[in-house]
């Protein structure tokens, strides 16, 4: 049952964290003809499993050293405010003509734009590398086509994004606490820290979101 909650978080902050994604993949192949298209989507799909894949079991390996776990904890509650607070980048991706530049293209946006999915993934699957495989491997296809859906999903229902901003948040906390050295210290200093950190930083997280997001549509 833990296993299936935690592949259910996997695939949300996958599904949130990838808009842009979504965005260069549908940019990246809409000039080929449909059937080329096909190849190029499935083919970048693939690539982009096995890249996402490779980044995560280094980030798992990573977090295991002193102190850049908790880093990575600080980067990824950066990550869930930069979620709720700023305003939505202007992407635009050069539009390709063959297959192999399409995938290309594919390739090296997933690799750019991985930094806060891999950091997320390898906190909340705690070194279960049959987790991050299937995690990954069912999310990918599902931004790869549904691009336009999911784009259409974020805007249309705003609590995804809420939803995905909140897991991020208490995943820092809890990477913090796992922290081999910072962790320790918390625990000895706050011996009640381990519940109430991740969903404090959850709830911040929300909060402050819902308050800009209110200000801005009232301004």
């Amino acid at each position: 049952m833990e296993s299936l909650l935690l592949l259910g978080e996997i695939l949300m902050i996958n599904l949130v964290l990838s808009g842009d994604n979504a965005m260069v993949i549908a940019m990246a192949s809409k000039d080929l003809p449909e059937k080329h298209r096909k190849i190029a989507v499935w083919w970048g799909a693939a690539g982009a499993v096995i890249l996402r894949c490779l980044l995560t079991f280094a980030a798992v390996l990573l977090l295991k050293i002193p102190y850049i776990q908790a880093g990575g904890g600080i980067l990824l509650l950066w990550i869930a405010f930069k979620l709720l607070l700023e305003e939505e980048e202007d992407l635009r991706v050069a539009e390709t003509s063959s297959v192999w530049k399409s995938i290309r293209t594919i390739l090296v946006a997933d690799f750019i734009m991985s930094l806060d999915n891999v950091l997320a993934i390898a906190g909340l699957a705690k070194g279960d590398l049959a987790l991050i495989v299937i995690g990954i491997a069912l999310s990918i296809p599902i931004v790869v086509w549904g691009s336009g859906l999911i784009v259409g999903w974020l805007h249309r229902f705003p609590i995804l994004v809420f939803i995905g901003a909140y897991i991020l948040a208490f995943t820092a906390g809890d990477m913090m606490l796992q922290d081999a050295k910072l962790g320790t210290m918390l625990s000895f200093l706050l011996p009640s820290t381990h519940y109430i950190l991740p969903i404090a930083l959850g709830i911040l997280v929300v909060v402050t979101g819902a308050i800009k997001r209110r200000t801005t549509s009232v301004g």
